[in-house]
């Protein structure tokens, strides 16, 4: 248990069988009446983001999130299997907690994968990854980077826009939070 006044940003809260994450906190005491804390939390299973305010020394129970580096392996049905780097385990996570991550994860690709109590919370990849395009339209003649952009199909089955000059076997660099084309890799 620790109290609203020892709030630092990133830390994992457990607040009515809910696990949220403090984006950012602010102690407040106005000249009349108590202090108190204002926060800025997103729930770690929903991503939703909330505004709540607490009584300053009001009690908070913190939650243990471990974060390990685990090694991608493979699909096998509706799971990923990764393995950690450290023990070799192979946990199966569910791909309702992979989720968008999916569309950018290769085999053998490191990721850090959030566990509670040993239940996978959410997987973290890097800010970007190198991926082949397999299909995409050709670009016409005249086409330059400033021109438009056009569908591709990346190898992972991911589709995201890229523009005209990108041809298929092509290696990209794409932003895994956004899914945008950041440039030729």
């Amino acid at each position: 248990m620790a109290t609203t006044n020892d709030l630092k940003n990133g830390m994992t809260l457990n607040l009515d069988g809910e696990l949220w994450t403090v984006l950012e906190f602010q102690h407040v005491k106005p000249g009349k009446g108590g202090a108190f804390v204002r926060t800025k939390l997103k729930n770690v299973l929903s991503g939703k983001t909330v505004d709540k305010t607490f009584n300053a020394g009001t009690k908070v129970e913190v939650a243990s999130v471990d974060k390990r580096e685990m090694q991608y392996l493979y699909r096998e049905g509706d799971d990923f299997v990764f393995m950690d780097t450290q023990t070799y385990d192979q946990p199966h996570i569910p791909d309702t907690v992979v989720g968008d991550a999916a569309d950018y994860l290769l085999p053998e690709q490191n990721a850090t994968v959030a566990f509670n109590n040993d239940t996978p919370l959410y997987v973290e990849l890097p800010a970007a990854v190198v991926l082949e395009v397999t299909e995409t339209e050709p670009g016409l003649q005249g086409d330059r980077s400033t021109g438009g952009n056009k569908p591709a199909t990346v190898e992972t089955g991911a589709q995201i826009q890229v523009p005209l000059f990108i041809t298929t076997g092509e290696k990209i660099k794409v932003d895994t939070r956004t899914g945008e084309y950041l440039g030729r890799a």
